[in-house]
């Protein structure tokens, strides 16, 4: 058995977040398959001691489980040596944007791309004011970038693999993200050619 195992699926872009970071960090690690709405695995049972919150992604080690995907990049950060910070100011700056990617970066981006990608809603009130407020926070996000490799500067951190979890998925949102932000469109692919680095289709179980 590896010594991680990431519970998730390969549509879960936070499950794709840790993902990333098991792989860019060369850490050992399987995913295990979560089929949305249940599966013999895990039951009832198994979410109550793993993650009562009942969601992926759960990183599995030695019995420990843990859960939310910024805690889970902070942990792997501290226990790898990798891609966390050097310092205090650094480690405050992390968690800004690690937050700032929650409430704002993915949180709407995340419900934008299920109605219009995955659920295939059409367009409604609910994806025009998703789509604008997916805007406002990625324009934050270009500007930016436009003076800097890397959310922190010239190195990625657990911020980048963070923001970027949703950003390597290919279902039409209504936002060209190359011709509308091409800083953010060179950030990804700095990210993408990191050593070690793969795509959610090549990580993560489709379900």
């Amino acid at each position: 058995m590896a010594e991680y195992r990431l519970h998730g699926f390969h549509d879960s872009g936070n499950a794709f977040k840790v993902a990333m970071m098991l792989d860019l960090a060369g850490c050992d690690w399987e995913a295990v398959a979560v089929t949305p709405g249940g599966d013999a695995a895990h039951g009832p049972d198994w979410w109550a001691g793993a993650n009562s919150f009942g969601e992926v992604p759960v990183l599995e080690r030695d019995g420990r489980f843990l859960s939310q995907s910024g805690v889970i990049l902070h942990h792997l950060a501290r226990e790898t040596g990798r891609f966390g910070a050097r310092d205090d100011a650094e480690a405050d700056e992390i968690w800004r944007w690690i937050l700032f990617d929650n409430h704002k970066f993915t949180g709407n981006f995340s419900m934008l791309r299920y109605q219009v990608g995955i659920a295939k809603t059409g367009e409604t009130p609910v994806t025009e004011y998703l789509r604008a407020r997916v805007r406002r926070a990625w324009a934050v996000a270009e500007a930016h970038l436009a003076r800097r490799d890397f959310i922190l500067g010239d190195r990625p951190t657990i911020a980048d693999l963070s923001m970027a979890g949703y950003q390597f998925y290919d279902e039409p949102t209504g936002i060209d993200r190359a011709a509308e932000f091409p800083n953010l469109e060179a950030w990804t692919r700095r990210i993408a050619a990191l050593p070690g680095w793969r795509p959610p289709g090549a990580v993560l179980p489709r379900c």
